[in-house]
């Protein structure tokens, strides 16, 4: 069996048996690629069914050296992930990986904003261009519903429910969920369709696509990204956010206002409750205020 045979095998399981978004299927995939380019660099002839564990390890020693922690049990989990296929598939017997551990890692807290900092970011949008009316929609919408970068560029106006108070929104493994949004947050939208997006030449295949480029088709990962950050820079915020960063403020500060946190996992789409449960861990004072509040000795 060859490398490439066997990592085209696996990128097919990942999406139809493990319904996987092409992004998280590209990351799975970047671990093998990794290890089949040193391989070739080392001019190491082990097939998928023939590498030894002591290659595997060489290989991950090697990388260890340039990587932190978290990289390297990203790059091991992936690695264990593509050799389960294998097991899986009875192309080999045992996984190579069964024996390595990942090195330990404390469990990283994602960083928020405050709500003033969140105002602030906003409030500095330059309105003045019709890219701003969209910018200033799309971060009320990145907060107000707490999406992914990901599911706010694919956001359709036919996922709009606003009489009912709802957009619909295909997370991960295109699996659907109804997200509430709030009056505010509809209320920049309705601006932007009118003013703006009904006035722009749309690109065919584009017509449904809520937020558009200039060019009138549907915005990069990469350019939600950039207009974030030099909004950051432009107001002088310090900390390093991403859109990612507004996602976890909704989060946190729904918690804050003693939103609970089976209802915070069904709005952010989490498969287990123990993800949203890192919340917990941020905001050690929302803990405080719960025992004030609640305990019956209190």
């Amino acid at each position: 069996m060859k490398w490439e045979n066997a990592l085209k095998d696996y990128q097919l399981y990942l999406r139809i048996e493990r319904g996987l978004s092409k992004n998280s299927i590209n990351n799975y995939s970047f671990d093998v690629k990794k290890l089949i380019g040193y391989l070739e660099e080392h001019q190491i002839s082990e097939s998928p069914i023939s590498i030894s564990t002591e290659t595997i390890q060489q290989f991950i020693y090697e990388n260890a050296k340039v990587l932190n922690t978290r990289s390297q049990s990203r790059l091991i989990s992936g690695l264990r992930s593509f050799f389960g296929y294998l097991v899986f598939e009875d192309y080999i017997v045992t996984n190579p990986l069964e024996l390595i551990e990942s090195p330990k890692i404390g469990r990283k807290l994602p960083d928020t904003l405050s709500e003033q900092e969140i105002d602030n970011l906003i409030n500095n949008i330059d309105l003045s261009t019709p890219e701003g009316e969209r910018n200033r929609a799309m971060l009320e919408t990145l907060y107000g519903c707490g999406l992914r970068v990901t599911e706010l560029i694919n956001l359709k106006l036919s996922d709009l429910f606003f009489e009912e108070g709802y957009i619909k929104v295909t997370g991960k493994g295109d699996k659907e969920r109804f997200v509430p949004i709030i009056e505010v947050t509809q209320k920049y939208i309705n601006i932007y369709r009118s003013e703006i997006r009904n006035h722009m030449q749309i690109k065919a295949g584009f017509e449904d696509t809520l937020f558009l480029n200039r060019r009138g088709k549907k915005l990069t990962r990469a350019m939600v990204f950039t207009i974030i950050k030099e909004l950051a820079k432009k107001i002088g915020l310090k900390k390093s956010i991403s859109p990612h960063t507004f996602r976890h403020s909704f989060a946190t500060h729904l918690l804050q206002n003693n939103a609970d946190l089976r209802s915070i996992q069904l709005m952010l789409g989490h498969e287990s409750i123990t993800t949203t449960e890192i919340y917990v861990h941020l905001d050690k004072s929302h803990l405080t205020k719960v025992i004030e509040q609640y305990h019956p000795r209190k």
